[in-house]
C-alpha cells in the first residue's frame, strides 16, 4: 500500500467554532497539496473540549442547516477528513469524530469509552464501523478509546489497514506531566495488537490552568513512531503508508 496520510497538531481552540473551522481549512488545504488522502484532527476541536453545562448548548446536530453550512465550506477540500466535534441527536449528546469527503458527511464514529466528567454529558457510542479511502481501510478511535483493548479488537477481525485516532490531552499540569511520554507507549501498543498503523492528532498549547504537549505521531504495527510532530508546537504530519 502507498498512500499519504496526515495529522495534525492544532493549537487549542476553547468555543469558537468559526476560528477552529478556518483552522481546520487551512491545515486540510496544505494536507492537499502535499497529497495527503486522508487528514485527521483533534478530539472535539470544531467546538473545543467542553465538558459541563454548556455542552449540549454547543452541540451540533448534523441534520441542521447549521452543519450544512459547514460542509459547504470545506466542499473544495480533497482529502478525507476526519473532525472531532459535539454532536446532539435528539436528546442525546455524543463525543463524536465524523468523517467527511469533498463536503458529504460519509459516517460517524462515537466515543465508546468515556472519561471520567464526561459521564453524565455524554452518551457512549456502540457501533465500529470502517471507512475506506484509496484502498485504505480505516478505524476510529477516540482518546479514551485507546486505553481499552477491546476497542481496538472490534476492528482486528476487519483487517482494518489504519486507526486513526482524535484525541485532546488538555490537562492539569500534574496530570499532562505524568501522561506526556504515556500517550505514544499505549498507542504502540494498540497498534501491535492491530497489526495496522494509527495515527494521532491532538492539542497543544495552554488553556485556563492547562496544558497539552500533544503528541501527534505515527505508529507503525510493530509499534515503532516513525514520525512525530514536535510537542508543544503545533504542526502537520505527513506520511506515506
Amino acid at each position: 500500500m502507498d498512500v499519504t496520510i496526515a495529522s495534525c497538531q492544532m493549537p487549542y481552540v476553547h468555543e469558537n467554532l468559526e476560528y477552529s473551522l478556518d483552522l481546520i481549512i487551512n491545515y486540510a488545504r496544505r494536507a492537499d497539496d502535499l497529497g495527503a488522502k486522508l487528514v485527521c484532527f483533534p478530539e472535539c476541536y470544531l467546538q473545543g473540549y467542553v465538558i459541563g453545562p454548556r455542552t449540549r448548548e454547543l452541540a451540533l446536530n448534523l441534520s441542521s442547516h447549521r452543519f450544512e453550512r459547514i460542509l459547504d465550506q470545506v466542499s473544495g477540500i480533497r482529502p478525507v477528513l476526519v473532525i472531532g466535534l459535539i454532536e446532539i441527536e435528539s436528546s442525546r449528546v455524543f463525543n463524536t469524530a465524523i468523517v467527511l469527503r469533498e463536503g458529504e458527511l460519509i459516517g460517524t464514529y462515537r466515543k465508546v469509552k468515556l472519561y471520567g466528567g464526561e459521564h453524565g454529558i455524554f452518551d457512549p457510542g456502540h457501533d465500529f464501523p470502517i471507512f475506506e479511502t484509496d484502498g485504505l481501510k480505516f478505524g476510529i478511535n477516540i482518546c479514551n478509546d485507546l486505553n481499552f483493548p477491546e476497542s481496538t479488537q472490534a476492528f482486528t477481525s476487519q483487517g482494518i489497514d489504519l486507526l486513526v485516532c482524535p484525541c485532546n490531552n488538555m490537562m492539569g499540569l500534574e496530570n499532562a506531566e505524568k501522561w506526556r511520554f504515556k500517550h505514544n507507549e499505549i498507542r504502540a501498543i494498540r497498534a501491535s495488537e492491530a497489526q495496522s498503523w494509527l495515527i494521532s492528532s491532538d492539542v497543544t498549547g495552554k488553556w485556563d490552568d492547562r496544558i497539552s504537549y500533544g503528541p501527534t505521531a505515527l505508529i507503525n504495527h510493530e509499534g515503532v513512531v516513525v514520525s512525530q510532530i514536535p510537542t508543544s508546537m503545533p504542526g502537520l504530519l505527513v506520511q506515506k503508508v
